[in-house]
């Protein structure tokens, strides 16, 4: 029997592989026989994604991990040649790297909305644009960004971070059109609630009992998501299955965004 979704022989580039959905897609993509390249700040925690990598399917040749700061964007171009030169040309990118602080509107400034969209927005343009350069991709490559329910529903103190991921929302609508010519294919993912360590340390810091998480669970009617159930979302996304799906973002949220 053939197996559904497939990544043999492919290279699939993973910003924001260090925790959370970003590691459990790589995990999960390397599984599925992907050929993982891992991008994160924090080496010790791209260390752990490779070793998990290694314990769910015993091939760690295929996978490779680099050091890079999103926030220095301007060197976004150098990482996506380097990348290129050492793997080869790339069939897919899931962009996972974000922050969020609850930060309320009295207390936000410019320079924190900055703060945010230095991570969550501006390298995601800049790394769909340098990967969907000439020479750096192979034909039908497709691309995944992690946006958020909060880009469609807000919650008190996220303006930055929900402006941010409305962004993300906003832009592959339009690159969809733009790289159509060129055989790609860009979507979101938006979780809903997933137990990721953003949100265990938010009920560290605001309790199990904390109003914003029980009104949200009610409207989340199918539970708490898992990373897992995000990365199967995104690898269908990346597969050759979902050809014909293009400029969407794709709500893996419970049913989060339908509760009245």
């Amino acid at each position: 029997m053939k197996q559904f979704v497939s990544f043999e022989n492919k290279n699939i580039i993973i910003f924001g592989a260090s925790s959370g959905i970003g590691r459990q897609t790589a995990i999960t993509l390397h599984e599925l026989g992907a050929s993982v390249i891992l991008v994160g700040r924090n080496e010790n925690e791209l260390k752990e994604t490779v070793n998990l990598c290694k314990q769910s399917f015993n091939n760690i040749s295929k996978v490779k991990y680099y050091l890079f700061d999103l926030n220095e964007i301007s060197l976004i171009e150098d990482l996506i040649k380097k990348i290129v030169s050492d793997i080869g040309m790339i069939d897919g990118m899931v962009y996972s790297a974000g922050i969020n602080e609850d930060i309320p509107l009295k207390n936000l400034d410019y320079k924190r909305i900055v703060k945010t969209l230095n991570v969550n927005f501006f390298p995601f343009v800049e790394c769909v644009r340098q990967v969907t350069m000439r020479g750096n991709y192979n034909k039908g490559m497709r691309i995944v960004g992690v946006s958020s329910v909060s880009s469609i529903l807000g919650e008190k103190a996220h303006c930055a971070y929900s402006s941010s991921k409305a962004a993300m929302d906003g832009a592959i609508r339009v690159m969809a059109k733009e790289l159509a010519s060129k055989g790609i294919a860009i979507n979101n993912v938006a979780p809903g609630l997933t137990k990721t360590k953003m949100f265990d340390d938010f009920i560290d810091m605001n309790g199990i009992d904390n109003e914003a998480y029980i009104r949200s669970m009610k409207r989340q009617y199918l539970g708490l998501a898992l990373p897992e159930d995000v990365a199967n979302a995104i690898c269908f996304l990346l597969s050759n299955e979902s050809r014909m799906i293009t400029g969407v973002t794709l709500p893996v949220d419970g049913g989060f965004t339908t509760s009245c």
